[in-house]
């Protein structure tokens, strides 16, 4: 508790991040298990929970990326990595909100499709949040 009231607020900021994205992980782990157990209605509280934070996750990091961007140099690494960062994500993150937001709804059916969807979507975001962690939130925290 002490530490963090030493703690710049970006380096608060990656910490949250850092929590949101084993929120996410776990979660996509549960929708996994639960639709492995024939659980629907487990899949789709999870799903449900999941949509919330993802959504609430880029919301907030597209705000700080975009504030950071416009306050930073031209030239910064910072800069560079944001950019590369965006524009990488950009083809990921709307498709992964649409299918996020379709399967938690009550009418959508889990079957085999979206199964196979969904595993495709954790894949791709594993990566990605390999690629914040490792690269864009170590230049935030400097």
């Amino acid at each position: 508790m002490l530490l963090s009231l030493f703690l710049s607020k970006e380096k608060k900021l990656i910490k949250q991040w850092k929590a949101e994205h084993l929120q996410i992980v776990a979660l996509a782990g549960n929708v996994i298990a639960s639709f492995s157990k024939n659980d629907l209605d487990a899949t789709k509280k999870y799903l449900k929970k999941l949509n919330s934070i993802a959504v609430d996750h880029l919301t907030g990091e597209d705000i700080k990326l975009f504030e950071l961007q416009s306050n930073s140099k031209d030239n910064n690494p910072l800069v560079e990595k944001i950019t590369e960062f965006k524009e990488s994500f950009r083809s990921v993150k709307l498709p992964l909100m649409k299918f996020l937001t379709l399967y938690s709804s009550p009418a959508a059916i889990l079957d085999t499709e979206f199964f196979d969807k969904f595993n495709e979507i954790v894949d791709v975001l594993l990566k990605r949040i390999e690629f914040e962690e490792k690269n864009l939130y170590f230049l935030i925290g400097l």
